[in-house]
């Protein structure tokens, strides 16, 4: 590693002297290639599972297993066979496509593999807040909620497919989690992941139009140094899947970089001949997990706790998904979440279970009834007012106040629900709230600092109600 000496600029940011400094606080994107799918007689190096027969790659292992669910006699297979290849065979056959993703899913979902220990790595970087898988399956959000969550789910899982197009919530830089994106399927019941080469180029050819790509996720990758891990991408696709990464030719001056590290990419000459010709800004290392192994070595022995944390803003936990039962429910506009998150931490340390939504990443029916559900059954509701609130008279965050007043309307007159806190000066007099919220109490938390005062209050009232 230590031969890619070049300095790269993000933004007023440097990443100097070696590929370790892509790990700097809070300027990294990677891009995880751990292709499930074979498109090349080479294999993939980060997908090394456990298995009753010793370590395998996971792809390897699933070919056999699918083979042997949907009856594919594997001996008139090319060897070594891939998921391809069996899925080919299948609808050779005569096989309904369908059945081939439910198989796969039932056998990835019943295995339960432990993430392997390169993935764990790359998880443990906590500087890397952005992934992006070419696989389906869950190892990598596995990994990431294992070393920086205890095991809870904290990652925000994000999948695209050409009929439901799903892109980042925010900018990159505003991301309060680490983010999986599947950029070709999830795995689920449906065909929309790719198990085999048609279902590749049909996710290529998508994301090739303007219409069907995500395009928060597209700015940053174009705009980020990438840090491509153990791609099995054939010569081409790999040249095309770099060009549409960037959006730009190859050898036109960029501010940003690549690494690709990987023994399919060094070993295919011809690709390193035309990288080292045409894309300048592109290094080339051996070995994905020998790279990860380093790469983590040199951030943990590099990190000085104390400076990194003077240089990094504080990172509060996010909420769970799921919202514990009888949690204060906390109603907010995007642009408040700091503020939020600070009245989170406040009442949590005095023992005070809070919920806010930080999934706003699927918009439609299934988002709406859980954001209900949970208002229904919340202990008490607090809506966040500001300046932000004031300047979006249209915002989900109002629809999530009028469904606090139809749970008041069931309740007794006098009935405490409903608990208005004020982030910063704006007169609460003269806002654009319910004309209910005005009857009420506004506790002013300036930049979300807690007060003694509010947290004995909210104390009392949930003491009070649980008795």
């Amino acid at each position: 590693m230590d031969d890619c000496c070049n300095s790269y600029s993000v933004g007023r940011e440097r990443l100097l002297y070696s590929v370790a400094r892509y790990a700097r606080v809070g300027y990294a994107s990677a891009i995880i290639e751990q292709a499930l799918f074979s498109i090349s007689p080479f294999r993939p190096e980060l997908l090394q599972i456990r298995t009753d027969k010793g370590p395998r790659l996971l792809h390897d292992w699933a070919a056999e297993k699918l083979a042997a669910r949907l009856n594919v006699d594997s001996r008139e297979l090319p060897q070594p066979y891939t998921l391809n290849d069996v899925v080919c065979w299948f609808l050779a056959a005569r096989g309904r496509r369908e059945e081939a993703y439910v198989r796969l899913r039932s056998i990835l979902k019943d295995a339960n593999f432990e993430p392997p220990t390169a993935l764990r790595q790359l998880a443990a970087i906590t500087d890397f807040d952005l992934f992006v898988s070419t696989t389906c399956d869950p190892l990598l959000e596995t990994a990431i909620n294992l070393e920086r969550f205890g095991g809870t789910p904290g990652t925000d899982v994000l999948s695209y497919a050409p009929n439901r197009v799903a892109d980042l919530p925010v900018e990159r830089d505003r991301l309060q989690r680490p983010v999986v994106y599947h950029l070709f399927g999830r795995m689920s019941a449906s065909p929309t992941y790719v198990i085999s080469d048609e279902d590749l180029l049909e996710f290529f050819c998508a994301l090739q139009s303007e219409h069907l790509a995500p395009e928060k996720l597209f700015y940053e990758l174009e705009h980020n140094h990438l840090l491509f891990i153990g791609s099995n991408f054939s010569n081409w696709l790999a040249r095309l899947f770099l060009r549409m990464t960037k959006r730009q030719r190859l050898s036109d001056p960029r501010d940003v970089g690549e690494v690709l590290a990987g023994d399919h990419t060094i070993e295919d000459d011809r690709l390193v001949s035309f990288l080292q010709q045409v894309s300048v800004r592109t290094r080339i290392f051996a070995g994905a997990e020998r790279f990860v192994q380093e790469l983590h070595g040199r951030w943990m022995a590099r990190r000085k706790p104390a400076a990194l944390a003077s240089l990094s803003p504080v990172r509060y936990l996010p909420p769970s998904r799921e919202m514990p039962d009888h949690a204060v429910f906390i109603s907010y506009a995007r642009e408040d979440l700091p503020a939020v998150q600070k009245i989170k931490a406040g009442l949590e340390a005095a023992g005070i279970t809070t919920w806010f939504d930080m999934d706003r990443l699927e918009a439609g029916d299934d988002y709406d009834r859980k954001i209900r559900h949970n208002i229904a059954r919340c202990s008490y509701f607090i809506p966040v007012i500001s300046a932000n609130t004031e300047r979006r008279l249209e915002a989900y965050f109002r629809r999530e106040w009028s469904y606090a007043m139809d749970r008041v309307r069931n309740m007794a007159e006098g009935a405490l629900f409903i608990l208005p806190v004020c982030v910063d000066a704006t007169n609460v007099v003269n806002t654009h709230v319910p004309e209910r919220f005005k009857a009420l109490h506004f506790t002013q938390l300036l930049g979300g600092e807690v007060t003694d005062d509010f947290t004995r209050r909210l104390s009392d009232f949930t003491h009070a109600r649980s008795r």
